[in-house]
């Protein structure tokens, strides 16, 4: 018996599937036994390294159809998505992609998806390229990146020292993270 599957993804902990889950819900009666999901899953990571594509991968059998809201949900890169698409096909799984309006099994699919991911790509790194060529104008500019410094590097080091405190116990009489002790430490030794 065939079955249609979803996948969902998010990249940070801040996002939710919920939108995703909706638009497919939407459109599709999908049992939840048939969802997958990877939250906080970077699209970097290679679909068959995530642990909720893998157990999709797991689960699909032949003549099963995934849907996901778009291709980018499968991986960041066209080389990554081309592999995951293809593994899912040698296992006899059609593929449909929401946003793109199109199913990847076919000829015509595959083809629309090799130039949508490689545009795709392409718009990632010009993003990262207007990215760091602003952030080269904004030092060239004299103008300070990143959140402004609220921890007191000096008054962190010097109570930790003076208790003879260890980095959580420090962290927690600041409320601040041990990773903020540890720089908050180390630029203290620098300085010094």
């Amino acid at each position: 018996m065939t079955a249609i599957l979803a996948y969902v993804r998010v990249s940070t902990d801040d996002q939710s599937t919920e939108a995703q889950r909706h638009t497919i819900a939407e459109r599709y009666n999908i049992d939840a036994d048939h969802w997958f999901a990877d939250e906080a899953t970077s699209g970097a990571v290679k679909a068959l390294e995530r642990p909720g594509f893998i157990s999709l991968h797991q689960f699909a059998r032949k003549g099963d159809t995934l849907i996901v809201s778009a291709i980018d949900r499968l991986g960041r890169n066209t080389i990554d998505v081309l592999e995951t698409v293809e593994s899912l096909k040698t296992k006899g799984v059609a593929i449909i992609s929401m946003r793109e309006g199109f199913d990847l099994a076919t000829p015509i699919g595959k083809a629309m998806l090799t130039m949508l991911a490689a545009v795709a790509e392409l718009e990632r790194s010009n993003i990262k390229a207007r990215q760091m060529a602003g952030i080269l104008r904004a030092k060239s500019e004299g103008r300070a990146l990143g959140r402004e410094k609220v921890i007191d590097d000096a008054a962190v080091a010097d109570w930790r020292h003076e208790n003879g405190a260890s980095l959580q116990v420090t962290a927690s009489h600041f409320g601040i993270s041990v990773a903020s002790v540890k720089r908050a430490c180390k630029a203290e030794r620098v300085a010094a």
